[in-house]
């Protein structure tokens, strides 16, 4: 028996013709649904990119205890299960987070693998610029906008290195996938793991995939082919938005045509009768869609979260099928174990998908969601539910892990000071680990606050449901998921949940107006302010010294002055900010202003 999988990095569900896109050229996927089933309810775990493939490895919703992070000592790992019974596991990959600090362990726990480097800011070239820029400032690790920049024109000086497309990573990492395949089609047992890092951004390809989308060489505007992790700025246009997501779609159409060589081998040696194929990807990511570009700073939206997953199983041999059950990457290697008759250890927490395709049974009703440190969201398939962390016990957050790396860096001197030696935890195996603090991102979860979404009626979530009843039994959800997840007890309390049981509309009630009250700016405590206005001036707090936060009241109180009974908005803390920075860094701030503040 013969397991293929082919995996994408922040591929767009709404941009793939069997998901109801009606312009973005990909006859390839078309071809694979008209093969297998789609599953139309599957959403994310842990977010993002490595973090996600942490829950594919152990199949644990990872995010509640550690950010970013190696797979531990303790972790299962499904691979590595397969090798140890004597499946044969491969990974061909040209996602270069594997090869950092964060990615470290992964790779080993295959029987094999295989590494293509050049993709978006992988360190793996050298020219004058980059020697000059290092000379200059450094690696950039404590700056943002220098980090920005470094790998920028890291991701500039890899391009010269490709200059057809036999030499994009892609490219060579699907041909040595194929290979594999063409060597093995016949072998025992063994599983294949094709991954690629497109269509993550940078949108580099070459011109025969932008030609599909002449508005590409119409463009006049000065946007890119990397889009930053902001709000959409108040410069940008619909025209700057398309030209971004025709960009993204040249690259999905070059996916599409390398999935097609997959599919052709399936034919070429009638896999099919031998072969479950499952494709998938880690996440989404927003395109302008919510006035944002991005993944990781904003509420975790149907665009990031619901994802495609596409399966094709040998035995039950179900074709151009749908399904509407709520599915899970936790369900992923479990079903790949199952396949393969390999005992699940007894820590993963996923379903076999082959229960449901051989015998239209699931148990899985609920699929839980998120970043470390931001908001945690849960969905029944019918409703999405982001809970939000009280202002005040936004940090109450900790990392628990025994290998103390983030993506491209270890943990500082400073972090690991702070650190306590706890536990064991229910899935350490016995194992006590450290517990560091969690630095909060500079765009805080509060701003956006706790969010109730009908999916099935609003699948853009224009409109945030204030339901009380129904908030209280999808929070009672969210906190059962969270006691299979094993949360720290700082879990609930930073959500205001209790530990076990039933969430009523009378706790939820009181969450409220504990948010409200603590939305209470430190300034003019006695106007009524708007969401994005408090949360520019509790982002102004973390941006400059307190002396700035008098100067800006003072201003608006000038601006207030005969209108007492009137809202401070937005655009009167922009104009009482501007007021008061000084010139030498006023863009650089006023870059993140626009971020720090948004509400939704």
């Amino acid at each position: 028996m013969h397991a293929i999988m082919v995996m994408y990095d922040t591929l767009c569900r709404h941009f793939l013709q069997p998901y109801g896109n009606t312009w973005v050229k990909t006859p390839n996927f078309t071809r694979l649904k008209e093969k297998s089933v789609a599953f139309d309810n599957n959403y994310v775990c842990s977010l993002p990119c490595m973090p996600a493939r942490r829950d594919l490895h152990n199949s644990r919703a990872n995010f509640l205890q550690r950010d970013w992070g190696p797979l531990e000592p303790y972790d299962d790992s499904m691979p590595e299960e397969l090798k140890t019974h004597g499946v044969y596991s491969m990974l061909v990959s040209d996602h270069y987070h594997y090869w950092e600090d964060g990615g470290c362990t992964y790779h080993n726990r295959y029987s094999a693998w295989l590494a293509n480097r050049g993709q978006e800011g992988d360190r793996c070239n050298g020219d004058k610029a980059m020697v000059d820029l290092t000379n200059k400032f450094g690696a950039g690790k404590n700056d943002m906008l220098a980090l920005a920049g470094m790998m920028k024109k890291q991701d500039e000086c890899n391009r010269q290195h490709i200059l057809k497309e036999e030499e994009m990573p892609q490219a060579k990492t699907f041909k040595e996938g194929l290979d594999f395949i063409d060597q093995n089609h016949d072998a025992g047992n063994w599983f294949l793991q094709i991954e690629t890092f497109d269509p993550h951004e940078p949108y580099f390809t070459q011109e025969k995939w932008k030609k599909l989308y002449p508005e590409i060489a119409q463009y006049k505007g000065s946007k890119t082919d990397w889009p930053p992790y902001q709000a959409v700025l108040p410069n940008e246009t619909k025209s700057d938005i398309d030209y971004v997501r025709e960009l993204y779609a040249a690259l999905v159409s070059m996916c599409d045509d390398y999935l097609g060589k997959v599919l052709d081998l399936m034919d070429k040696y009638d896999m099919w009768k031998d072969t479950l194929l499952i494709v998938n990807t880690d996440h989404g990511f927003l395109l302008g869609e919510h006035e944002w570009w991005g993944k990781s700073l904003m509420p975790a939206y149907e665009e990031i979260s619901h994802t495609p997953l596409f399966i094709y199983d040998p035995i039950s041999k179900r074709q151009n099928e749908r399904s509407e059950e709520v599915t899970s990457p936790l369900d992923l290697p479990v079903t790949i174990l199952d396949f393969f008759n390999v005992p699940v250890p007894k820590d993963m927490q996923g379903h076999s998908l082959l229960n449901l395709l051989r015998k239209n049974q699931w148990e899985r009703k609920n699929a839980i969601f998120g970043f470390f440190g931001g908001q945690v969201g849960v969905t029944d398939g019918h409703y999405v539910y982001f809970r939000a962390p009280l202002i005040s016990r936004e940090k109450e957050c900790y990392e628990y892990t025994l290998m103390p790396t983030r993506m491209r860096e270890r943990f500082s001197v400073s972090d690991l000071q702070k650190a306590d030696f706890v536990g064991p935890l229910p899935n350490t195996k016995g194992c006590k680990v450290l517990k560091t603090p969690f630095n909060a991102s500079y765009v805080s979860s509060t701003n956006f606050g706790t969010k109730l979404y009908d999916v099935s009626k609003d699948p853009h979530q224009k409109t945030p449901l204030d339901n009380p009843e129904i908030e209280a039994r999808m929070a009672t959800i969210l906190v059962a998921e969270m006691n299979k997840a094993d949360a720290p007890e700082e879990q609930y309390h930073r959500l205001d949940l209790p530990l076990k049981g039933e969430v009523t509309k009378e706790m939820i009630m009181k969450t409220r107006q504990e948010e409200k009250d603590e939305e209470t700016p430190v300034i003019l405590p006695n106007y009524k302010w708007s969401k994005e206005a408090s949360n520019a001036l509790r982002g102004i707090g973390k941006l400059l010294p307190k002396e700035a936060i008098g100067g800006i009241e003072k201003v608006l109180l000038n601006l207030k002055k005969g209108k007492e009974d009137q809202e401070i908005v937005f655009d009167e803390v922009l104009q009482a900010l501007k007021a008061v920075l000084p010139k030498e860094n006023a863009d650089q701030i006023l870059y993140f202003f626009y971020t720090i503040s948004r509400a939704e």
